[in-house]
C-alpha cells in the first residue's frame, strides 16, 4: 500500500479552489436547475442562513482535501492491518478534519468501480449538501450530496467504534458475496471546530438513487412497536420514509428475482447476527417501469459480463450468490420486479446487542407484552427479518 504510514498523523491540508461561498446560481442555466429543482422535490438545500450551512461548508472543504490524500497515494493492493487503524487529521483554518481508516475506504471505494474524483466532486464544495425530513428516533443529522448519490450521517463515538472494528470483516463479507445488499460504507470522519468537541460521521452509497422516479420509501424492521409514520398531505412535496405498518397490506412483486432476494438477505442477516449487531433496517423504495424497461432487453450480454465478473467458476458465483445486475446506475441496490423497480439495502449496522440492549429487551418486554419491538437478541432479530420479507414478497 502506497499510503502514508499508520498511526495518527496531523498534517495541514491543502484547499479547494472553490468554496461554498464561491457557488452561486448564476453560473448554471435556466434550464438546468429547472431540472434540478424537479429532481429535488421535497429536499431542502443547505445554503446560507440555514443553521448547519457552517458546518456542511466545513465538512465539504474537509472531504475535498481527504479525497485529494488517497487520489495522490492510491491503494496497491487489499487493505492492511495498518490500514484498518490510520487516523489521519487534517488542519484547516477553524476546523480540522480526521480520516479514519482512509487506505482502507479508499480501496473499498476503488474495489466498487468509484473513482475517486467523482466522489471528490459530489461531496465537495461544487453544490450545497441537501436535507431531508428524517423519521427517524435517532438525534443524528442526514444529508445528501447535491447530485443524491451519498447518504452523510452524524454518527455518536461509540458508533464509530463498533463500525471501525467490524470494518475488516464487512470487507471481507462484501468480498465474498459482491453482489450483498449491506449499504456500501465509503468513509467514517470527524469533524472539530475551534478545538471543541469531535462530531462523527459517516458516508454511504445512497440506497435511494436515482431518486427522480421514486413514489414511496420504507424503512422496514420487522416489528409493530413505533413503525407508523403520519403519510404527508395529498400533494404535499414531503419526502417521508415510511415504516413497517404503512406497508400492511401490500407487496414486493419480484417475480423470478425472489428467491435471490430471500436468499441475499438470509446471507446478510447471518453475517450481523455473528457480529452481535442489531436494530439495522431494510430499506426500501419502488418507482413503475415504463414498458421498454421491462424484461431483460438487448442488455443481457452486458449485465452478464458485469454481473459474473470476479468469479473464478459457476459454482463460485453460485456460492457469491451473484446475479444480474440491471444497467443503471447504483445496480447493487435496484432489483427489477415484472413491473416495478425496486430500491433495496441494508442500513444501521452499529447497534451491539450489550448490556443496555439486554436490559432495553427486558423493559419492553415488560412494557408490550403482546407486541414486536426492535430491540430482540440478534439471532431473533435476523430470523425475524427474514421472515418478513418471505412473508411480504412474491
Amino acid at each position: 500500500m502506497a499510503a502514508p504510514s499508520p498511526g495518527p498523523r496531523e498534517v495541514l491540508a491543502p484547499s479547494p479552489e472553490a468554496g461554498c461561498r464561491a457557488v452561486t446560481s448564476s453560473r448554471r442555466g435556466l434550464l438546468w436547475r429547472l431540472r434540478d429543482k424537479q429532481s429535488r422535490l421535497g429536499l431542502f438545500e443547505i445554503s446560507p442562513g440555514h443553521e448547519l450551512h457552517g458546518m456542511t461548508c466545513m465538512m465539504q472543504a474537509g472531504l475535498w482535501a481527504a479525497t485529494q490524500v488517497s487520489m495522490d497515494h492510491p491503494p496497491t493492493g487489499p487493505p492492511s492491518q495498518d490500514d484498518f487503524s490510520e487516523v489521519l487529521t487534517q488542519v484547516h483554518e477553524g476546523f480540522e478534519l480526521g480520516t479514519l481508516a482512509g487506505p482502507a475506504f479508499a480501496w473499498l471505494r476503488r474495489s466498487l468501480g468509484l473513482a475517486e474524483e467523482d466522489y471528490q466532486a459530489a461531496l465537495g464544495p461544487g453544490g450545497p449538501y441537501l436535507q431531508f425530513l428524517s423519521t427517524s428516533k435517532s438525534k443524528a443529522s442526514f444529508f445528501l450530496s447535491h447530485d443524491q448519490r451519498f447518504f452523510l450521517k452524524t454518527q455518536g463515538r461509540r458508533e464509530v467504534q463498533v463500525l471501525l472494528a467490524h470494518l475488516p470483516r464487512y470487507v471481507q463479507h462484501l468480498q465474498r458475496h459482491p453482489h450483498s445488499l449491506l449499504a456500501r460504507l465509503l468513509g467514517v470522519h470527524s469533524l472539530r471546530v475551534n478545538r471543541g468537541k469531535k462530531t462523527y460521521f459517516i458516508i454511504m452509497q445512497s440506497v435511494f438513487y436515482p431518486a427522480g422516479r421514486i413514489s414511496e420509501r420504507y424503512d422496514i424492521k420487522g416489528c409493530e412497536v413505533s413503525r407508523w409514520v403520519e403519510p404527508a398531505p395529498e400533494g404535499s412535496a414531503l419526502v417521508l420514509v415510511l415504516k413497517d405498518l404503512n406497508f400492511q397490506g401490500k407487496t414486493i412483486k419480484l417475480g423470478p428475482q425472489r428467491s435471490w432476494f430471500l436468499r441475499q438477505m438470509e446471507l446478510d442477516t447471518t453475517f450481523l447476527r455473528e457480529l452481535n449487531v442489531l436494530d439495522y433496517s431494510l430499506l426500501m423504495a419502488f418507482h413503475c417501469l415504463h414498458e421498454d424497461e421491462r424484461g431483460l432487453g438487448s442488455s443481457l450480454i452486458f449485465r452478464t459480463a458485469r454481473s459474473v465478473e470476479g468469479a473464478q467458476s459457476p459454482e463460485e458465483s453460485e456460492a457469491q450468490n451473484r446475479r444480474l445486475l440491471p444497467d443503471t446506475p447504483n445496480a447493487l441496490h435496484i432489483l427489477d420486479g415484472p413491473e416495478q423497480r425496486y430500491f433495496l439495502g441494508v442500513v444501521d449496522l452499529a447497534t451491539v446487542y450489550g448490556l443496555r440492549k439486554r436490559l432495553e429487551y427486558l423493559w419492553k418486554t415488560l412494557r408490550y407484552p403482546s407486541r414486536t419491538f426492535s430491540t430482540v437478541s440478534p439471532a431473533r432479530y435476523a430470523r425475524r427479518l427474514c421472515q418478513w420479507v418471505e412473508a411480504h414478497t412474491e
